[in-house]
């Protein structure tokens, strides 16, 4: 169970073995990859359409790609229309990432675009998208959570699969046993 935030990044957790830090955001971008890959292969991703669309300004190659696969976006559920030769607007994201930074998924996802190449290679590299747009809507560093965030976050966890590791190989979690704490503290001695 959570304890509270440390540096807002990291939450302190017990459990009966002792001592849990869990980075909030490798945990959170873990839950969100899995939950849009579920979501994707039932293809239930939900949409929320933006109140305000947002303009984004990039170059023509940029806008080029996006407009090329716009269908890779409508899949993800980020709904994009050209405006001009280096404007694009966002009309609709996926719900899940509502919290997330529309302007910088949208362009690291044109960036994976452009790195995948054709179309048969973007359908390869589905996964990689999708985690993309996983980072981009996990909790970000110094977001202060409640108990009962850190504590839903931890349920959820225990529900995800492989939640001990992020979307880039990274420990989402660490245990300090009772034992170790002790050491520590030279308890016993």
């Amino acid at each position: 169970y959570a304890i509270g935030q440390i540096q807002g990044i990291y939450i302190l957790a017990e459990n009966s073995a002792g001592l849990v830090l869990i980075d909030m955001h490798a945990a959170h971008e873990r839950i969100l990859y899995e939950q849009m890959k579920s979501a994707f292969a039932a293809g239930t991703i939900e949409a929320q359409p933006l109140l305000l669309p947002l303009q984004i300004q990039m170059n023509q190659r940029e806008a080029d790609c996006a407009e090329t696969h716009f269908s890779v976006f409508e899949q993800l559920r980020i709904e994009l229309e050209r405006i001009g030769p280096e404007m694009l607007v966002v009309r609709q994201i996926p719900a899940m990432l509502v919290e997330a930074n529309i302007d910088q998924l949208v362009r690291d996802v044109i960036a994976d675009l452009m790195t995948y190449g054709t179309s048969s290679r973007i359908q390869e590299h589905m996964n990689e998208l999708l985690s993309t747009c996983a980072c981009h809507g996990a909790v970000r560093a110094n977001r202060q959570l409640t108990l009962a965030e850190m504590n839903a976050l931890l349920r959820d966890m225990e529900h995800t699969e492989n939640s001990g590791q992020c979307n880039h190989g990274r420990p989402t979690w660490s245990q300090l046993s009772l034992a170790e704490l002790d050491k520590l503290f030279l308890r016993g001695r």
